[in-house]
């Protein structure tokens, strides 16, 4: 399919498209045939690999193949390339999700390297791992972000920011799933607007569950203080223009937002999923707190009731070397593949 940053791809990039078309990421019911035949398409390179080396791949060698997310792997594993490399990047933590048995991840020891984005897969992944080649082959990754590019597009001018009043904002960015918790950030902010903690929320990114996120909103009379503005290809700019960043979610692979709100040296409050603690070093760099709706209201409440607290992270994050920036991330994957 055309990604949201297709355009971003490097001219020296190949592509080859196994399907083409816009990312759906509603049910709105038009999209379901759309959605089956693609499902029903993808299964068809499952089931014959060797179609999707002839007709796509047009039959070319590849010393290193990649599943950079942990839904390839039956597809790689399946690859009449049999001396290749093969690569795993786990970017989700697949303990929580119930289709990934111990069956199913044992499976995953079959790559030659096994890349993981927190500490916390790692250790569930070692101890899986039946011999000692398996647990070296387990490595955690950080996933690249480019600072600079960043910090550029955070600069760009915008003229649509929603709140004019010098309330403290908060801001969130990411698909409208259940997982992202917004629902109950919601519940939060109108329990600390009840107690006369004013301040607002800005909600950025679209889904599936816009819609019923939006008529909550709407149900608990947040119009004023809240706001859904849709997905944006750049947020930064309004993550640079607000006083804090709030993440909400129940479950993520590799929070790649909360780096970049790093990068924007924004105090950060989130929820205790997998990859925070390494990004947010044990909670020296950010807020860490109870992946609940009461923890979320106490981050929150810190916030805006503890300005000492929210000064002590931007300089905490000021004065430290993050390590998952594009140089330090693409060196370490270089030193993966070439070691494999």
């Amino acid at each position: 399919y055309t990604g949201m940053y297709i355009k971003e791809i490097p001219s020296w990039v190949n592509l080859h498209y196994l399907l083409k078309g816009e990312m759906i990421t509603t049910n709105r019911p038009h999209e379901i045939p759309v959605k089956a035949y693609r499902v029903l398409y993808q299964k068809m390179f499952l089931w014959f690999p060797s179609l999707l080396y002839r007709f796509v791949l047009k039959n070319k060698k590849y010393d290193v193949e990649i599943a950079a997310i942990h839904g390839m792997y039956k597809e790689l594993l399946s690859s009449p390339q049999k001396d290749s490399k093969k690569i795993i990047w786990i970017q989700n933590d697949i303990f929580n999700l119930k289709e990934y048995t111990h069956d199913v991840i044992r499976q995953l020891f079959k790559f030659d390297r096994i890349l993981v984005i927190s500490d916390k897969l790692k250790e569930e992944m070692l101890k899986i791992a039946e011999n000692d080649q398996e647990k070296k082959n387990v490595i955690k990754i950080f996933n690249p972000i480019d600072k600079n590019d960043t910090l550029r597009k955070a600069d760009i001018e915008i003229n649509d920011y929603p709140f004019n009043s010098e309330l403290p904002t908060f801001v969130t960015v990411g698909t409208i799933y259940p997982q992202k918790g917004y629902d109950r950030l919601l519940n939060v902010h109108k329990k600390l607007i009840d107690e006369g903690l004013k301040h607002q929320l800005l909600i950025i990114g679209d889904g599936y569950d816009f819609e019923t996120i939006q008529d909550q909103l709407n149900t608990l009379g947040l119009q004023d203080t809240a706001k859904m503005l849709g997905f944006s290809s750049n947020p930064y700019p309004y993550m640079k223009k607000a006083d804090f960043y709030i993440m909400s979610s129940r479950h993520e692979g590799f929070p790649t937002i909360i780096a970049e709100a790093l990068i924007l040296n924004k105090p950060i409050s989130a929820t205790d999923i997998s990859g925070i603690k390494d990004l947010l070093q044990n909670g020296k760099l950010g807020n860490i707190t109870a992946n609940s709706e009461e923890g979320i209201y106490e981050g929150m409440k810190k916030f805006l009731t503890q300005k000492n607290i929210t000064e002590g992270y931007k300089n905490q994050i000021s004065q430290t070397e993050l390590p998952f920036v594009l140089e330090k991330s693409v060196e370490h994957l270089q030193k993966i593949i070439d070691e494999a």
